[in-house]
């Protein structure tokens, strides 16, 4: 599947169903009481501002990219997805906005906690080790540099933040009060776990997950759940392999195939980083759409 054989979709505008929510890419739709129609728009938002351009196809990838996954890792969590096919919930005229791009899925009860596991120190993660040789309380070696591979996947949390709101790091001990010590111990065994695993899968076709964050819900018999998307770029930090040597080596952050490129880009603007978002132009815009292509050629080929 090319990127280009969709028209692009900025916000989906359903009516046969009442929307309960728009996030920066997803909408969501009740479908009874008991399940939701997550439709991956083409928006794209960096630094917590949603851009006006769409990225054409951006939804239909990640969609398919989030469906390769729980396919994969099913049998180290249960997911939230129904199995049912998403153009059957809508009207006739509304299944060319579904197509693709969508997900039907259980309603869950949402657990309060971004879990995100790092192999590598980049981003946030950089900054905070800098300061303290740790991340969320989590005790580093000296000496690690950007982009280093760490000893170990480790878990490092942030708190759900309202719209439009930066997630908080957090601490093990925070997720703990949160949702108690059993649950805290599941999820970070469990997020560790799909992490290593994916990683594992991932390295194999040339690509080098740095970092990743799930989201997890419980069903009514209280069972842990993935939920929402899982290791695509818009939640993950893929690098290809065979750049990260020479990147690793200038101290520089390796290129990757998410919205890196698209931050790098806003960061030479004249941007306070508050809406609106400068215009993209069209290379931009190109460019965005070939990253997200080229991960999910890699991880399907």
């Amino acid at each position: 599947m090319t990127i280009d054989q969709h028209p692009a979709l900025h916000t989906s505008a359903l009516t046969s169903l009442p929307l309960l929510a728009r996030g920066k890419v997803r909408d969501n739709y009740a479908v009874g009481n008991d399940r939701i129609l997550m439709v991956a728009s083409d928006r794209i938002s960096a630094f917590d501002v949603i851009m006006g351009e769409p990225i054409p196809g951006k939804g239909v990838l990640l969609t398919q990219m989030a469906l390769f996954w729980f396919d994969k890792l099913g049998h180290l969590c249960p997911n939230h997805l129904t199995g049912q096919a998403p153009e059957s919930v809508v009207a006739p005229s509304e299944a060319a906005q579904v197509k693709d791009r969508s997900m039907l899925v259980k309603r869950l009860k949402p657990i309060p906690v971004e879990a995100v596991v790092r192999g590598y120190l980049a981003g946030s993660g950089w900054k905070e080790y800098q300061a303290s040789q740790s991340v969320c309380g989590v005790a580093l070696p000296a000496g690690l540099k950007n982009a280093s591979r760490l000893p170990e996947p480790i878990f490092t949390p942030a708190a759900k933040a309202e719209a439009g709101a930066h997630d908080e790091n957090i601490s093990y001990e925070h997720v703990v009060k949160l949702v108690g010590p059993d649950l805290a111990a599941q999820i970070k065994k469990v997020s560790i776990a799909i992490y290593q695993a994916a990683a594992a899968f991932a390295l194999g076709k040339g690509i080098i997950i740095a970092d990743t964050k799930f989201e997890f819900g419980l069903d009514p018999h209280g069972t842990l759940t993935l939920m929402d998307e899982v290791l695509t770029p818009d939640s993950s930090r893929y690098w290809p392999l065979e750049t990260y040597d020479q990147s690793y080596a200038l101290g520089e952050n390796p290129p990757s195939f998410d919205k890196q490129f698209l931050r790098d880009w806003l960061e030479t603007q004249p941007w306070d980083k508050t809406p609106p978002a400068p215009r993209l132009p069209n290379d931009v815009v190109a460019k965005t759409a070939a990253k997200y292509q080229e991960a999910l050629q890699r991880l399907t080929a």
